[in-house]
């Protein structure tokens, strides 16, 4: 058992900032940087500034890919077809009446909220250390392969 005076040991070199995951999510659904929640994230609609213009935190190694998109389908398909399904059992509406009601539903909110995912995505990997964050290297591992033996 240790007492209240035992010191605490850290392993691995220099302690690390505190990155709060909920925080850096929330700034990065803000389009703001999830270092310091006062820089810009975006220079144009989906893509991301090199580097922070308030603190000069590195944001070129993110790795968001298709994360975003997925979560928008995900979120979106079930909001959409739910709020379908419950039109067409209130209303009697011919199938192109909701075509002319849902489709430009669905095409404005995928893109209303594709960006904010984005940055919260970028908000996770900042918090979580992924891709360059942390100060590693983004690259391969060297390391020699073992041989099949022949």
């Amino acid at each position: 058992m240790g007492t209240q005076t035992d010191p605490t040991v850290r392993y691995g070199g220099t302690p690390e900032v505190e990155r709060p995951l909920r925080r850096s999510i929330l700034r990065g659904l803000m389009n703001r940087c999830p270092a310091c929640g006062d820089g810009k994230l975006f220079r144009a609609f989906l893509k991301p500034v090199d580097h922070c213009a308030a603190c000069g935190e590195p944001m070129h190694h993110h790795r968001a890919d298709d994360l975003p998109p997925y979560i928008v389908i995900l979120v979106l398909g079930h909001v959409l077809v739910g709020g379908y399904m419950l039109t067409d059992m209130t209303f009697v509406l011919p199938v192109w009446v909701h075509l002319a009601i849902w489709a430009p539903i669905t095409v404005v909110t995928a893109l209303a909220s594709i960006q904010p995912i984005k940055g919260g995505v970028i908000g996770l990997q900042w918090a979580l250390r992924m891709h360059g964050f942390g100060g590693e290297s983004d690259g391969p591992d060297d390391y020699d392969l073992p041989r099949r033996p022949d």
